[in-house]
């Protein structure tokens, strides 16, 4: 394996979780007293990867002046809701980062919000499997300046970041970090230094059994 450290996006990479996303939504909704916009898992999956202000633009622009009130109370309610009900781990994603994990270190980042990277790490019991995590909730920092910041803070001298997003491909190439780009996950990307189409297929391609 050529790489020193290996960073992955959540959402899309190694789980889905807009059904339980949607849900929870919905039920801070009902606690609001508010009873549209309702929430599906097409909704979710659209805003995937984007940040709260993004997500509170896209989504929640029907509820007017209430609406970064009400995007903060239902993002701040997702993640006890999603420690308990959890969301839908790619098949092979489980045993793809219990190999890696004994390889190399492995990180996480993403736009997500405080909480959320901690809530996919009890549900699914990964966190064993982590070194460390950084999501923008947590410093305010977007995406590329947290891969920045783990390859430093760690020393990491050849990192990649694998996600399945052109966002993702696009914040990997700011900090100038190698992007693979999972097929599977919700979008495309442009030119990626690899691709894989299963967690299994991004196995052997991190162990050099296709040329990367």
């Amino acid at each position: 394996m050529n790489f020193d450290g290996i960073l992955f996006d959540l959402d899309g990479t190694l789980w889905d979780s807009c059904r339980s996303v949607a849900e929870s939504w919905n039920l801070s909704l009902d606690r609001l007293d508010r009873g549209a916009p309702r929430f599906r898992a097409g909704d979710v999956r659209a805003i995937m990867g984007m940040t709260e202000a993004q997500i509170c633009k896209t989504l929640f622009g029907g509820f007017g002046a209430e609406a970064a009130a009400v995007c903060r109370r239902c993002l701040l309610e997702e993640g006890p809701y999603l420690q308990q009900h959890g969301g839908e781990l790619y098949p092979g994603v489980d045993a793809l980062l219990r190999k890696l994990s004994g390889r190399v270190p492995l990180f996480i980042v993403s736009n997500c919000q405080s909480g959320y990277i901690e809530s996919f790490l009890d549900f699914t019991g990964l966190r064993g499997c982590f070194t460390a995590t950084r999501c923008e909730g947590g410093n305010g920092l977007g995406k590329a300046e947290n891969i920045r910041l783990l390859c430093r803070d760690f020393a990491l001298a050849r990192p990649v970041y694998i996600g399945d997003t052109v966002m993702d491909e696009r914040a990997a190439a700011e900090a100038a970090c190698p992007f693979i780009h999972v097929r599977y996950g919700f979008g495309s990307a442009e030119a990626p230094l690899a691709a894989a189409d299963s967690p299994a297929a991004l196995y052997a391609l991190l162990e050099g059994e296709h040329h990367v």
